[in-house]
Formats: C-alpha cells, structure tokens, sequence
C-alpha cells in the first residue's frame, strides 16, 4: 500500500501546483479587468424622497427603492452579531475568501449529494450585488471572489459590513436593514428588539422564502436558526433564546407602513415636490419636515379607526366576504389559507382571516400571520343571524368563511366588515394654523380622497357659531331672549323655496336665551338669530373667517349650516375663537433637506390677520364651553376638563356628522359620511358619531397638560342675570354671563330692543 502512497501524494502535489499556478494565471488576467470600486468608495445609492413628522417620525416614502443609509456605528449591536451568525461567521477574520468555509460546504454538499450549502461571504455578497449578476456560472463565481479580495484592499471590514446592510435586498421593495425594519415592523432600526432583528438577518438568503408577510411560517423557522446560531456564538443566553422564540412579532401586512401613518400628508407634500424638483425626488434622497407630530397623528388615525368600527357595531354585522372549502388535512389546510390571504390586505387594522371551527361560545379565526385567534360569546351573539342554519349558504359563517377582525386598543377581537362610511379628521394650532394631525379617510389605499381638503360637505349646526358670532356685532348677548317657536319662511328668503324648519327633536320651548339656544342647538331660535342680525350682514361678516363664500348662499338657510365647506376650512374657522380672534391659514410644511440634510427650503407660519374682537371669541368660547359641559356634547366631559368648547352638527336626514371644538392649544374637527351623501341613520348624530373621534384625540394630547382657562379681555361686562328672561339681577341671583360692555342687558336702547328678538334690524 506503502509504495503506491509516494506516487499518489506526488500526483496530487502537481495537480495542486497545476491549480494553484492556473488559478494565479487566471486571476492575474482578470484582476486588472475588475470593476472600479469607486461606487463603493463614493457609495450614492439611489435613495426615495421621505417625509416626516415635525418630530422625525417616518410618515411617506416614495422612489424607486425603498431604502434607508444608516452608518454602522449607529446601529444596535445585536444587528451585526445576528448577520454574521446567519451568513458569515469569520467575517473577520478572512479576506474576503473564507477557505474554511468553501472547504466546509464542499465536504457537507459531497456528503448531502448535491449543492446545498453556499460559501459566499459578506464580501462576496457586496461584491455581487454592485457589480454582478446572480447568474450561477464559474465565471461570475471567479469574478466574485477575485472582487471580494480587491474590496477587502480597499475598504475596512467595517466599511463593507456597513454597505451590506444598507445595500441588500430584504424583500418587499427594501433594500437594507434600516429601511425592512420599518416595512416589516413599523419602526426604526434602533428600536428592534433581538427577535425582530434574527427574523430580518434571515432575509439575505432567500428574500421571498422567508418573508415573513408572504411566508410566515417558514420566516419563523428561519428566525429560529438564527437565533440558535446567536446563542451558540455565545451572543444570547438560554432564556433570552427561549423568550425570542415564543414573542409574537408584530409584522406589518401591508408593505406601505411606517412609524406613523399619514398618507394623505405624504401625498401633499409628494405632488407639491414633483412640482418644483421633477422626476429626481424619487432617487436623490431628498427630506421633507412637515408640522404634524407623531403623538397627534397616532391619536387622530386611532380616533377615527375606532369612530368607524363602532358605528359599524351600530349597524350590524355584515356578513362573510367569501367562502373557500378548506381540507380536513390540518397542514393542507394552513396552506391553502396562507394563498388565500396573502392577496388580501389589512384595512387600517382590519385583518382578513379564516373561520377554522366555530360554535355557539367561540369562533376561531386564522389570520395570514399563521396566528389563530379565538372570538367570545359577544361575537357569536353580533353574528347570530349568519350562523343560525337557516341562514343562505353565502351569507353563513361557517368553516372556510373568509372574516374581518379587528380590536379597538388593548381590547378582545371583533369581527367587522370593510366600511363604505368615511371619516375625515384634522387638528390645528390655533395661534400658528401648523396642522398637526390629518386623515383623509379611513383607509388610503381603498380611498385616495382626502375629504379633509377636497370633501365640500353641508356643516349642519357645526356653522351655528360663525352666525351667533354676527348677532354679538349687531347688539345681541348671550342672554338675549328669542322665541324658539314654530315659523314659516318666505321664498324670497331662502332662495326659492318655502321653508317651515324644525328644531332637530321636533319640540318648541318658547322663549329661550342665546346662549341656551346654542348650547342645546335650537334650530328655530338660530333663523331668528339670523332674520336679527341679516343675511347680508352675516353673509359678509363669515367671510372674516376665511370661508369660500362661494359655497355659502347668503340666505336664512345659512342659519342651519346649508351652504359648503371642508372640514380643513371649519378648522380654520373655529381657530378664530381658539385665539381669541385671529385668522391663521392652516400650512403643513416645515422645510426640505438633500440626503446629507443640508436645508434647501423653510417655511414659517403665515402672518395672522385680525378676523374679529378678542370680546366676541371670547363671549362666542364661552357659550360653546356650555355645549360641551351641559349640551349636546356634554359627552365630552368624560375627559374631565373644563377647558373644552365646541359645536355638533348633523345635517338633514343624518347624512353628514360634525364635531367641530377647540382647547388654548388645539383646534379639530371630525367629520363622518358617505362619499354619495345618504342617511347614516336615525340615531346618528354629531354627539354620537364624530364627538368620540374628537375625544380620542384630545384625551391623548391633552394628557398631563393642565387646565388653561379662557380669561375675558378688556371690553367685556361679567354680570348676572335671569336664565329665564336674560334681564339683569342683583349680585347673588340668578346666573352668571357676559356681554359687550355697551350692549349689557339693561344698559342701552339697542339691547332692550333685542330682547325681542323678532326680526329686529339694528345698524352696526
């Protein structure tokens, strides 16, 4: 055996040297043909236009790529250890070829039969992803590693791991690892915990495999790998292994998440930028700032999420959107509801999932994330007429139904339907008109409108404030006395038709003071208000308010909010009360910076212009404080303060709802409807429907934030008076009120003729 040793090692030893002086021979006829680095030296990656909030949450991205530069020292340290763990444990300490690791993958493949182990180190992948392409041919392979050594000359280890992370293909539209952490989780990269950052570190082998959108279950299995491989690099203890198993992530259905949702606010911001930059905002990484905070934003979206699921509680269930015959094989089955739900997306928290067994207790539903989830007595009970056997085939719950969950906060699941009833909401600073929250719509990608800026809606009592505002100018106070009384309206008076208008309850409560009026939303006493103080008058007088008054016929009807006006405009508006009478012009951009966040433009608040009397925004927050403490949005001191104000409005037939209300620091407006305006029902109203969107979004804002009373400015008589009559009584009695000093009850001739208030014409 002996003797044929010498030969055979000789042999072998040519060979070797055959190779080795080959492969010299080769390398130093490609070497010289490689690629320049300087892509990788100057690294200017094609980078989206990204708008944010005013407090640097991601609100929009738009280009090309999905990408996110970060540096590597910027990143949790868990980031690189889970990356190397996964696809290049000697990283550094090879140079750019890792010999062992080619050695090892040849022996495990010889022993498995057939290619199933790669050797590609980071360099190698960096090498491939800039300058080659993923062909599998000996030529691109020499290429690759002929390249990795020329970049391991050029760049330090740290250098190339940082290009990898932000250059690597992660699967759905995300290149690099800042950018998937928010795509798959809605946050940024620093703020991922040890599960989140091995389910991403998985990604690099086989984007698509082991998405964990499209693949859930293998993305888990392929988390659990590189979590093993942590703990045993001795970077994770057992328990912190065993606890990263068991979290429940929370991925991202739809591929258009991001810290903060807000749409509506990133396409503004993306058509104004097309506008003025053109077709290169979408490569050159440029920023934009705008005035909405995160905090108010989140609090808007959850108020108008929850605004919605309710009033569909209100309805009724609809019913199962479709039916699939799922296999009694328990994983034939998972399999067919993953293909199923992969082409159905979230619905702003609307979940779609499968009924996989049901009874009178409990229905358990599978969503596409492989988790089940099991829905109580109380669902069983909203769904009862499509589970009772009678109910028609297509419209039973059953086994195979395809379901919307949902839940309101922390809250048990739901099942819910997607809503045709749509929501816009938007919130304001009073003093600046900087726009700090804004949705459009329920649900941007069912529906582009945004009805905050485009939605000319009917304001219903919502405008009763801008026309009790007029009547203070004409001699009218808060406790002037009208009669709410049955009355009929000439045509000539309301543009062509005759008009015998009802107080929303059908009720008359004969004489009643202004301020009762407003507060319970008299219909009957706001025309006389109107007939008091004119039409023309008031027509022009709501204009200092910044309404187009183009959609305002100046006419009676103009007392019941008849004319048009977007919740964006009612914003503004009732910011004149807020700061005590001041028109601001609501603006939502802040600046714009290139990639290296150098400042191309800034932007400042427009310049206030005087709209009315400190006096009269004062009296007018006064009354509407009343609305919120004893009116029809007495539901609002919930919230416990007593420095809320504001005014409901439903329109004819309930087809549109408004809260429209302010604090020192905030002014918003909700509104709820259908795009072709019909009835919502006949209990749904402004207290009932939009009021709640409004109070979740001040009861988040205003948390910790003391109570700041509205103080009356100069000009202004405190005085008591009669709630009956509005006449004035001795200290003491009565209740208290204010008025304009001149036109205090008692105290001129104008103000005795008001008490009338019957078709009264005084001069201004």
């Amino acid at each position: 055996m002996s003797r044929w040793l010498k030969p055979l090692l000789l042999v072998l030893s040519v060979l070797g040297v055959v190779a080795m002086a080959s492969a010299a021979l080769v390398a130093a006829l490609v070497y010289p043909n490689l690629p320049s680095l300087e892509t990788l030296t100057d690294y200017r990656p094609k980078q989206p236009l990204r708008v944010y909030t005013e407090d640097g949450a991601l609100i929009g991205e738009f280009g090309e790529e999905r990408r996110k530069v970060v540096r590597l020292k910027d990143t949790p340290p868990a980031l690189a250890q889970a990356i190397l763990a996964a696809e290049d444990e000697r990283f550094y300490r090879h140079g750019g070829v890792d010999t062992l690791g080619v050695v090892r993958a040849a022996l495990s493949n010889l022993v498995s039969g057939g290619a199933k182990e790669g050797a590609s180190t980071i360099t190698m992948q960096v090498a491939r992803n800039f300058f080659l392409s993923s062909e599998k041919t000996l030529h691109r392979k020499l290429n690759e590693a002929l390249l990795a050594i020329k970049i391991e000359h050029a760049l330090s280890k740290d250098e190339i791991l940082e290009l990898y992370i932000n250059q690597i293909y992660l699967g759905q539209r995300a290149y690099g690892f800042a950018a998937a952490a928010g795509i798959y989780f809605g946050k940024p990269l620093e703020k991922l915990d040890v599960a989140e950052i091995a389910m991403l570190a998985g990604l690099p082998k086989a984007p698509s495999a082991y998405n964990p959108v499209v693949n859930p279950k293998r993305a888990k299995i392929r988390q659990i790998y590189v979590l093993g491989r942590l703990k045993q690099l001795g970077h994770i203890t057992q328990a912190e292994y065993d606890k990263a198993v068991k979290e429940r992530l929370p991925v991202k259905y739809s591929s258009m998440s991001f810290e903060v949702e807000a749409p509506h606010v990133a396409e503004l911001v993306r058509l104004r930028m097309q506008q003025k930059y053109g077709e290169s905002i979408y490569v050159s990484g440029l920023r934009v700032y705008t005035t909405l905070r995160a905090l108010d934003q989140r609090a808007a979206i959850e108020g108008a999420k929850r605004a919605v699921l309710e009033f569909q509680r209100r309805r009724g269930y609809a019913g199962p959107e479709g039916h699939v015959a799922l296999p009694n094989e328990e994983e034939a089955a998972d399999l067919m509801i993953a293909e199923v739900l992969s082409d159905r997306e979230e619905s702003n928290g609307l979940l779609p999932g499968v009924v996989q067994s049901l009874d009178k207790q409990r229905i358990r539903v599978r969503l596409r994330s492989g988790e089940e989830i099991e829905l109580g007595g109380n669902e069983t009970k909203f769904a009862q007429r499509f589970l009772v056997p009678t109910a028609p085939a297509v419209s039973r719950v059953r086994r195979g139904s395809l379901v919307r969950v949902a839940r309101v906060g922390t809250g048990p699941w739901q099942l819910a339907s997607l809503p045709q009833v749509e929501v816009g909401f938007v919130a304001l600073s009073p003093e600046s008109g900087a726009i700090r929250a804004l949705v459009g719509s329920f649900d941007f990608a069912r529906n582009q409108y945004n009805h905050v800026t485009q939605a000319w809606r009917q304001p219903g009592s919502s405008f009763k404030p801008f026309v009790y505002s007029a009547a203070l100018e004409r001699g009218v106070t808060p406790a002037t006395v009208f009669d709410d009384a049955p009355i009929s309206i000439d045509p000539e008076q309301t543009g062509g038709v005759l008009w015998e208008p009802k107080n929303f309850d059908g009720s008359s409560d004969g004489p009643t003071t202004l301020r009762k009026a407003l507060t319970k939303s008299k219909n009957l006493v706001s025309i006389r208000v109107l007939q008091t103080a004119t039409p023309e008058f008031t027509h022009e007088y709501v204009s200092r308010f910044g309404f187009d008054m183009g959609h305002i016929p100046p006419y009676l009807t103009m007392a019941l909010g008849a004319g048009e006006v977007t919740p964006l405009s009612m914003a503004a508006g009732y910011a004149v009360f807020a700061n005590g009478g001041n028109r601001i012009r609501p603006w939502h951009l802040l600046k714009v910076t290139d990639r290296e966040g150098k400042t191309l433009e800034s932007f400042v608040a427009p310049a206030p212009e005087l709209a009315i009397s400190a006096r009269n925004a004062f009296i007018m927050t006064s009354m509407m404080q009343d609305v919120v403490r004893r009116g029809t949005a007495i539901g609002a001191m919930q919230l416990g303060r007593n420095d809320l104000a504001g005014k409901t409005g439903t329109t004819n037939d309930h087809r549109d709802t408004w809260f429209a209300g302010f604090h020192a620091t905030r002014v918003a407006v909700a509104w709820m409807g259908y795009d072709q305006p019909r009835p919502l029902g006949g209990s749904e109203t402004g207290g009932v429907t939009a009021l709640p969107m409004w109070m979740q979004y001040m009861g988040a804002v205003l948390r910790n934030v003391p109570e700041m009373p509205f103080a009356p400015p100069e000009g202004v008589l405190s005085l008591r008076v009669d709630p009956a009559t509005g006449l004035p009584v001795p200290e003491g009695q009565g209740v208290a009120e204010f008025a304009f000093q001149e036109f205090a009850p008692g105290a001129t001739a104008p103000t005795d003729a008001m008490q009338n208030g019957n078709d009264v014409q005084i001069q201004p």
